[in-house]
């Protein structure tokens, strides 16, 4: 009985199986392939952008499920789908396994399992709906990589995306208006059509390259128009912050020979670094790669050029000066870091890449400004980041803050392709309040940021003082003095590249003074620096780098080796250091996160375009474009502040915004009557006529289907209108099919009398 009964359900199953209508197949060969090819372009695309090799063998084993996909269309492939979805599981498995790993950036991990359920979903495609979810799953891995990409090696996969995604759309278009491939091409069999009829039937095909090709500009014309006027709203506003590291460094901790110490190839203590002659004092050369500024100590008697490469690329939400250390102690040819093994060291918890790292307090108004660096080759053991880090995301177990508030990692370099993000509590530069900082200066400023040389000093403090005595009204508090100090040196001194190496017994700061006029960028901040000093304001040299040059397309700022530099930083009681920079070219302050970013593409094509014109004009175009915008917002906070000072104004407020939708109501609804009367103004005097019938039948509740026929639509309102009205309608209807049809001339005087009875009627029964 057990057996009769099994035997039964199994027949039972099997023939519910059966019953189980099936799916409608997609015959379509050409739309297989082009889906296919989608989703080996975005497969590919996440392999470019992330550097990983998915593609190698996750391509070839989707186009062999779509073969295989097309051979069993027709079958129900019960054991295939089985295993699909034990495949699945597997996927899902190993999906969680590499989530709890990298908690950190989650977007290749999900790129992953798309394209391991894609490489499972191929081998069951028998549905126009099946081969849905794989352009789905091609759009979200196009859209990871962009996300994930770096550079503009991204774009040709974009534009590769969208020529496949056109023809794509219109045969899933087709498809789902149960049209058959073939109509795509009339008279077409394989073969370039001879007769000039066939070639124009190819030509206005839906899949002729001329049509796809021109949808295809139109479409790219417009994306860039877009993406140009699109404002950019800062990043990071989900706070998911990326780390990585080719590497494995979560063990990485300072060991007790180097305690923290600046590696930096090229300039070693010894004075013998690599790339050819490179010492840490005496006269020598620049190393063509690598920043003289990183180290424990820096050297101003080098010469010498770097070549241009690529060293980090950042995403911020500001544009900033990327410090990277600091001096305090000045040598007389360069500086050093006299507490360099005076460092405190953060340990992060096993758990989580997140560093506090505790910055100084400000009385001034700060904002967290989030930054993710990227190194694109190997970098001194520096951490690089925007002033007064807060939280730092690292893959070291620990990191070091020395006494300049500058970072350091246990390991000898940060390694080419490491990722970590920092949030720096960036203050406001409120000039009005730096300027009643005040010189009560603590014990610890006093003591490491106020001296110089003793035998220079004196000359020292008297230039600065005659530079200071040239301005017009007397400069007093501290902040003034060093920005007009620092504007007096780009304005009096020079550049010179040729600046000839120093004596032993020579002093920088003179020589530049004082005997050639100027010197090496870097210089100028390192006279700047002594010059504050001589006259009671402490001052450090900072180094690091420019924010390099914005990619619009990428939002990533790129940084080479050679926007490397130092500037001047000022202390002020309360509120902290702030930056100042004398080198000629450069602007006095520093860009923070006062710099407005939001329509920087915008502004870099106006640019662009200004190049071209000639200055009458381009200085005309910006008058009239300022003296708007400022009109404008001069309007609006006027507005604003009579509306919301008082009650009074809240209720003219709201009639106002009533007033405001009631006029535009009414101009759009004036704008739509234009645009009617103006279409029917262009089409033939039938077409105008019978346009006009269906436009007042249908103001009336007697809307046209589009699916409707004329006769059909006129038998329709026969039933519903009386009065005679139908006939008119029917009249009228009948003479347009003729006209259209039959080409046969329309009486336009008898229609247009009817027309205009028809009109009459209406308003009769309304």
């Amino acid at each position: 009985n057990v057996q009769k009964r099994s035997s039964f359900s199994w027949r039972e199953l099997r023939k519910q199986l059966n019953s189980i209508p099936k799916a409608k197949i997609e015959e379509s060969i050409t739309l297989r392939v082009l889906v296919q090819l989608l989703v080996a372009v975005g497969i590919i695309a996440t392999d470019v952008a992330a550097s990983t090799q998915l593609s190698v063998w996750a391509v070839p084993l989707t186009f062999i499920g779509g073969g295989w996909s097309w051979y069993r269309r027709r079958d129900r492939n019960i054991f295939v789908k089985f295993l699909i979805a034990m495949g699945m599981l597997v996927a899902l498995g190993n999906f969680f396994n590499n989530l709890l790993a990298n908690l950190n950036d989650t977007r290749i991990v999900l790129a992953q399992l798309l394209i391991h359920l894609q490489v499972l979903h191929s081998f069951d495609l028998p549905r126009r709906k099946d081969l849905g979810y794989s352009m789905v799953i091609g759009l979200i891995l196009l859209g990871v990589a962009g996300t994930v990409s770096q550079t503009l090696v991204f774009a040709p996969f974009l534009i590769v995306f969208l020529a496949l995604s056109l023809p794509i759309l219109i045969l899933d278009y087709r498809s789902r208006l149960n049209l058959e491939s073939s109509s795509l091409f009339p008279n077409f069999r394989g073969k370039k059509p001879k007769s000039s009829a066939s070639n124009q039937n190819f030509q206005y095909s839906p899949l002729s390259p001329q049509r796809l090709g021109s949808i295809l500009i139109i479409i790219i014309a417009l994306g860039l128009a877009i993406f140009i006027a699109m404002p950019r709203v800062p990043g990071y506003q989900l706070r998911s912050f990326p780390v990585s590291s080719p590497v494995d460094l979560d063990q990485q901790t300072f060991d007790e020979e180097n305690q923290g110490r600046i590696s930096n190839p090229g300039y070693g203590d010894s004075g013998d670094g690599e790339g050819g002659g490179s010492p840490a004092e005496g006269q020598g050369q620049v190393n063509p790669f690598r920043y003289y500024g990183f180290n424990s100590q820096m050297n101003q008697n080098l010469r010498g050029e770097m070549e241009s490469q690529v060293v980090l690329r950042v995403r911020s939400q500001a544009p900033g000066f990327w410090r990277v250390l600091a001096f305090d102690e000045y040598t007389g040819q360069g500086w050093r870091i006299s507490r360099d093994n005076q460092l405190r060291d953060i340990t992060r918890p096993s758990w989580s890449y997140l560093f506090h790292l505790d910055p100084p307090p400000s009385a001034l108004e700060t904002k967290s400004i989030v930054q993710s660096y990227t190194a694109v080759t190997d970098l001194p053991n520096l951490i690089p980041a925007l002033t007064y880090p807060a939280r730092l995301y690292y893959p070291t177990r620990e990191v070091a803050v020395d006494p300049e508030g500058s970072l350091r990692t246990p390991t000898g370099i940060i390694v080419e392709g490491l990722t970590y993000t920092v949030v720096s509590e960036v203050p406001l530069r409120d000039r009005a309040l730096l300027q009643k900082a005040g010189t009560e200066y603590p014990e610890a400023i006093q003591n490491y940021y106020l001296d110089i040389p003793p035998e220079i000093a004196a000359r020292v403090r008297q230039q600065a003082e005659e530079i200071l005595a040239r301005s017009e009204n007397p400069i007093t508090d501290p902040y003034e003095k060093a920005l007009y100090l620092t504007q007096a040196l780009k304005q009096t001194y020079t550049i010179q590249p040729d600046f000839p190496f120093l004596g032993d017994d020579e002093d920088l700061v003179e020589a530049f003074l004082f005997k050639y006029k100027g010197g090496y960028p870097d210089h100028f901040s390192t006279v700047l620096t002594v010059m504050l000093r001589s006259i009671g304001i402490p001052a450090r040299l900072a180094a690091g780098y420019a924010p390099g040059q914005f990619n619009p397309f990428t939002g990533f700022y790129v940084v080479r080796n050679t926007d490397a530099y130092a500037l001047t930083e000022v202390y002020f009681p309360n509120y902290g250091w702030f930056a100042f920079d004398p080198i000629p070219g450069n602007e006095i302050i520093p860009p923070s996160w006062e710099e407005v970013e939001t329509f920087s593409v915008l502004r870099q094509f106006w640019h662009w375009i200004a190049g071209w014109l000639p200055s009458p004009v381009t200085g005309f175009i910006s008058n009239v474009w300022n003296f708007i915008v400022t009109g404008l917002i001069t309007v609006i906070s006027r507005l604003w502040q009579f509306f919301s000072n008082s009650i009074l104004g809240w209720v003219a407020g709201m009639m106002t915004l009533v007033s405001l939708g009631f006029l535009g109501w009414l101009g759009w609804q004036q704008g739509k009557n234009w645009r009617y009367h103006h279409r029917l103004a262009k089409l033939p005097p039938m077409e105008r006529l019978y346009q006009q019938m269906l436009g007042n039948l249908a103001t009336k509740g007697y809307p046209k289907h589009p699916a409707q026929t004329p006769l059909e639509y006129s038998q329709s309102t026969q039933v519903n209108l009386q009065n005679g009205i139908g006939e008119q309608i029917e009249e009228i209807s009948q003479a347009y099919i003729l006209w259209r049809y039959g080409h046969k001339p329309p009486d336009l005087t008898h229609l247009r009398a009817e027309l205009k009875t028809l009109s009459q009627g209406l308003k009769q029964k309304s």
